[in-house]
C-alpha cells in the first residue's frame, strides 16, 4: 500500500470515530444513564401499588355470618306436671259452670320469656267454654287467652281473657262462661303465658 492510501485511510478513520462516540453519548443523556432491567420470560408483571395474584392461589371468599340460634323449649319434668294436675282438677271443680265437661286432655309445657303454651279447639255454636290454667311455684303471674285462628297473617283477635292474678288463671269463671254466638263453628286456640316468672304450666278446656 502506498503512502497516499495509508494517509487516506488514516484520515477516514479519524473522521468516523468521533461520530460513533457522539451517538453513544446522546443515548446516555436521553436515558439519564439508567438502563431498564430485562424481564425474564414468564415472570409476572408488577404494576405500581397493585399486588398481583400468583397463578394457582385461591381467591379469599367473604365469610358468611352464622344465624343466631333459636331458643329451644325445654322438656317439662313429668313429676312437676303430675303435681300441677290436682290443681287443675280443683280449679275445674270449683270455678267452672256446673255441667261442663273436659274438652280433650290437659296441655302441659313450659312458659316464660319467649315461650307460650298453646292448644287448639273448635268453638261450636250455642256452646259455652271455660279454660283453667295453673303454673309451678316459680311462676308469679299466669294468664290465659282464647284467640281466634284466621287465615290472615298477623290477624289473631282475642276473644276472651282471664281476670285473675297469681300462678292460676280461669277464663269463663262461673257463673259465666264464654259463649260462641255465631251459627258456624270456628277454630280457636288457648294461649297460656307467664308475665312473671317461668316454669311448667298446664291448661284444661271445658265445654258445656
Amino acid at each position: 500500500m502506498t503512502n497516499r492510501c495509508l494517509g487516506a485511510a488514516l484520515v477516514l478513520g479519524l473522521l468516523t470515530l468521533p461520530t460513533a462516540c457522539s451517538k453513544k453519548q446522546d443515548q446516555a443523556v436521553a436515558t439519564g444513564g439508567y438502563q431498564p432491567a430485562q424481564t425474564a420470560p414468564g415472570a409476572p408483571t408488577a404494576q405500581s401499588g397493585v399486588p398481583q395474584a400468583q397463578p394457582g392461589t385461591p381467591t379469599p371468599q367473604p365469610s358468611a355470618t352464622a344465624p343466631a340460634p333459636t331458643p329451644v323449649p325445654q322438656a317439662t319434668d313429668p313429676a312437676v306436671a303430675a303435681a300441677i294436675q290436682p290443681v287443675l282438677t280443683q280449679l275445674g271443680a270449683s270455678q267452672v259452670v256446673a255441667g261442663s265437661k273436659p274438652l280433650g286432655t290437659a296441655v302441659v309445657g313450659n312458659v316464660g320469656p319467649g315461650q307460650t303454651l298453646e292448644s287448639q279447639l273448635m268453638l261450636q255454636p250455642n256452646k259455652c267454654y271455660s279454660v283453667v290454667a295453673a303454673g309451678a311455684p316459680t311462676i308469679t303471674e299466669l294468664s290465659v287467652q282464647l284467640v281466634a285462628v284466621t287465615i290472615l297473617p298477623g290477624l289473631a283477635p282475642v276473644l276472651a281473657t282471664d281476670q285473675d292474678t297469681g300462678p292460676t288463671a280461669v277464663l269463663g269463671k262461673k257463673p259465666n262462661c264464654y259463649k260462641w254466638a255465631l251459627p258456624v263453628p270456628v277454630a280457636a286456640k288457648i294461649v297460656v303465658q307467664a308475665s312473671g316468672g317461668q316454669g311448667p304450666a298446664a291448661a284444661q278446656a271445658y265445654e258445656k
